[in-house]
């Protein structure tokens, strides 16, 4: 086992306990602890090695968080010093703590300049449930408690709590739990290469928008409080929304007056190649969601950035608002963001990004599309996604039922390849620190999996 150490793992004895005993978030837990889970058990920069020695590149930065990389000694620091200076207090009953007023105004140097609040929580999904809860408190202030309706989109990720869930548009989450829960509904999402290939897409862009102000007058303009939206919606497959996209949501928003939410938890510090999504899109929400970049996932913290038009309204007419989380402005957590901050300012990773790497990875990605699998591959920053076609000429969809996606993710893990599949679509979002010689390895291991996947499907006579 070659990962600078002497260690032993049984990994079948993990397994067992792991089966036995750990339900798994999005997973058939029965499956799994007959086949056992993959054991992870260190990271260096993109990638992370299993419990079996194999060193994989990690292609979705664990969960689209690892932004600046695994290994970083200087995040370890911060949480330690922390820990042992002031592990926990609460942010109830009039007190704060240094980090978590440290790390308050340094969001609001790094957000657009209409956000001046932050309201913390411990994940993305707590930070959209935050959302619904302000949305309604804002209208209830403003003496129209009617506006309850928030609006989002199908195949939008929004979280796995009640809220959250609810607020994203995924049909097998809404099958379960009876959701979504009441006032909250769903347009089409902004897909071309699903819902307006015969148009331009810049067309198409409009149209998607439109959408929105159609659901808006149906719902009745007097009873939308928000509309809530991914810049890229990423666990529903990296759906990048046309250049007019946004600006015509924004235009539609401030025609009715309702709130505009970005859900910035993907694309927020620097994924993107700006700060935030919402820059790289040209729009200014109200309220913005983020999470995971925050700490680059070593530490749990999550929230909302309250724009002056929210903020304004809530501490000149709210009182008491009954809301709140055990691990709001959590001190640890508190102070790994403001190094992990700090990492991505003094490292320049957003500039990397924007000037050097997301070119690059456009340039190397995009070329996968003259492979004979694949019917569209397109980058934004540094998330990726390419289409499986069983047809490239005529871009001939695979019956869902084989799951072609999946056999195509099952030769990516097996040749030291991390890419998620959603449905046939294929996708990545690497750490911000990968360098253009990782791109190329990256790229190389895509299209050498790609290729496996091509013969294996030519084997099952399933092309």
């Amino acid at each position: 086992m070659n990962m600078n150490d002497n260690t032993r793992i049984d990994t079948q004895a993990i397994q067992a306990i792991d089966g036995a005993h750990y339900l798994h978030p999005f997973t058939d837990n029965q499956a799994l602890g007959k086949k056992g889970a993959r054991v992870m058990v260190k990271g260096e920069g993109i990638y992370v090695w299993d419990s079996e020695g194999h060193k994989i590149l990690d292609g979705m930065s664990g969960l689209w968080c690892v932004n600046v990389g695994y290994g970083r000694k200087e995040l370890a620091d911060a949480a330690y010093k922390q820990l042992l200076e002031m592990p926990y207090y609460n942010s109830f009953f009039q007190t704060t703590n240094i980090p978590a007023a440290q790390l308050a105004k340094l969001l609001t140097e790094v957000t657009p300049p209409q956000f001046n609040h932050v309201f913390f929580s411990g994940s993305g999904s707590e930070g959209n449930d935050t959302v619904v809860r302000m949305v309604r408190r804002y209208w209830d202030l403003l003496e129209q408690p009617q506006r309850k309706v928030i609006i989002s989109r199908h195949n939008a990720y929004h979280g796995s709590t009640m809220c959250g869930a609810s607020l994203g548009g995924m049909s097998g989450m809404h099958a379960q739990g009876d959701l979504p829960i009441p006032n909250i509904t769903h347009i089409e999402q902004p897909y071309w290469y699903e819902n307006g290939r015969d148009m331009d897409p810049d067309a198409f862009g409009i149209k998607a928008a439109g959408w929105l102000e159609a659901k808006i007058l149906e719902v009745g303009p007097e009873k939308v409080a928000a509309f809530i939206g991914e810049p890229v919606q990423g666990a529903g497959g990296v759906i990048i929304p046309p250049k007019t996209y946004w600006p015509e949501i924004q235009r539609i928003c401030d025609k009715y007056g309702i709130l505009l939410v970005s859900d910035e938890v993907i694309c927020g510090f620097g994924r993107l190649g700006e700060w935030w999504g919402c820059e790289k899109f040209g729009y200014k929400p109200d309220l913005m969601t983020f999470a995971k970049g925050v700490t680059s996932g070593y530490v749990p913290l999550g929230g909302v950035m309250v724009g002056d038009r929210v903020a304004n309204v809530l501490l000149e007419k709210g009182g008491e608002f009954n809301h709140g989380y055990t691990y709001s402005g959590h001190p640890v957590a508190c102070a790994v963001a403001i190094e992990n901050i700090d990492i991505i300012r003094r490292e320049h990773l957003v500039e990397k990004v924007r000037e050097e790497t997301g070119p690059y990875l456009k340039e190397k990605f995009e070329a996968l599309a003259d492979h004979p699998l694949v019917g569209i591959a397109e980058t934004c920053g540094l998330v990726a996604g390419l289409v499986l076609v069983k047809d490239k000429k005529t871009l001939e969809a695979f019956d869902s039922a084989l799951e072609v996606g999946m056999v195509c993710r099952g030769h990516m893990f097996g040749n030291g390849m991390i890419m998620r599949a959603v449905g046939d679509r294929m996708i990545i979002a690497p750490p911000l620190v990968i360098t253009r010689a990782q791109i190329d390895e990256m790229v190389a291991l895509i299209r050498l999996c790609l290729d496996k996947t091509y013969e294996d499907l030519k084997q099952r006579n399933w092309i």
